[in-house]
C-alpha cells in the first residue's frame, strides 16, 4: 500500500491507498493539535498487522509536525517516508525557479495537473492564496497572496465591533449592515484580485490556461470568475500519488 501526507499550516491530511489508487483511508488533522501523542491516537490503525505498507511520501510547509509524524510512521511501519523536495522531481516537471523557495503542496499540485501539453494555473485557497503558473512540464513560479480565512480573521481579531462571520457568496455589491458589507468586500475583493492576477498573467505569458480551484474556499468563487474554472479539493493527495507510484 500507499501512504501519501500532505502536512499544511491548517490542517493534514494523510491518505491510504491501495497499489491500484484505491483510497482505504483518509485522515485529517488539525496541524495546532500535532503532538506526539495525538499524532499516535490519530494513525493507530497503522499498527494493523494486515496493513503492508509499501512506500511513504509526504509534502510539508511545517517541518515541526512532519518530524513528529515522520517518527512515529516510521517506528510503526519500519518504513522510511520521504518529503518530495528530497527526491529527484525532474521526471515530472523542470522547476524554473529556486526549489527551496517552493512549498511543497505546491510542487504536488503542479505534478498533479502536468499532461505536457496544455497550461495551467492552480489557485489554492489556503492559508494563503497562492497562484502558481504550469506551461507544459514546466513550473514557472507564482505568486502569493493573503488568504481569504486569515484576512478574515484578522480583522475580526482587530475591529472590536465585527462579528465573526461566515463569507458566502453575495449578489449586491453595497451591505445594509455589518455583515453583508463585510461578506461583499471580501467576496467581490478576493474576485477581483484573481481575476486581475489571472488577466496580467495572460497577458504577461501571451497563453491561455486551465484554471483549477483547490483549497477549502474554492467553492465560494467557481462561478463569480471571468473564465472557466474547475475544483478539484483533492489536487495535492493526487500529486503525491502521481509520485509516489514512478519514484523508487
Amino acid at each position: 500500500m500507499y501512504l501519501v501526507g500532505d502536512i499544511g499550516n491548517s490542517e493534514v491530511k494523510i491518505c491510504l491507498f491501495s497499489l491500484k489508487n484505491k483510497l482505504k483511508k483518509k485522515i485529517i488533522i488539525k496541524t495546532c493539535l500535532i503532538s506526539t501523542r495525538y499524532v499516535e491516537k490519530k494513525l493507530s490503525f497503522l499498527k494493523n498487522k494486515k496493513i503492508k505498507i509499501n512506500k511513504i511520501l509526504f509534502c510539508s510547509v511545517v517541518p515541526n509536525s512532519y518530524k513528529i509524524i515522520k517518527n512515529y510512521i516510521q517506528k510503526v511501519t519500519n518504513v522510511k517516508s520521504f518529503e518530495i523536495k528530497e527526491k529527484n522531481l525532474s521526471k515530472f516537471l523542470k522547476i524554473e525557479v529556486n526549489k527551496k523557495q517552493i512549498g511543497s503542496d505546491r510542487v504536488a499540485n503542479a505534478i498533479s495537473v502536468i499532461d505536457n501539453k496544455k497550461n495551467y494555473i492552480i489557485i489554492d485557497f489556503g492559508t494563503a492564496t497562492t497562484f502558481d503558473v504550469v506551461i507544459k512540464n514546466n513550473y514557472m513560479g507564482g505568486i502569493i497572496a493573503p488568504g481569504v480565512k486569515l484576512s478574515l480573521n484578522t480583522l475580526i481579531s482587530k475591529a472590536s465591533l465585527i462579528p465573526i462571520i461566515n463569507l458566502k457568496r453575495v449578489k449586491n455589491i453595497i451591505g445594509k449592515n455589518t455583515k453583508s458589507a463585510v461578506r461583499s468586500g471580501f467576496f467581490w475583493g478576493y474576485t477581483g484580485l484573481i481575476n486581475n492576477i489571472l488577466s496580467l498573467i495572460s497577458k504577461q505569458t501571451k497563453k491561455n490556461y486551465n484554471i483549477i480551484l483547490t483549497g477549502g474556499l474554492s467553492y465560494l468563487f467557481k462561478n463569480s470568475l471571468f473564465c472557466k474554472v474547475s475544483i478539484n479539493k483533492d489536487l495535492t493527495i493526487q500529486g503525491l500519488l502521481k509520485i509516489i507510484r514512478i519514484l523508487k
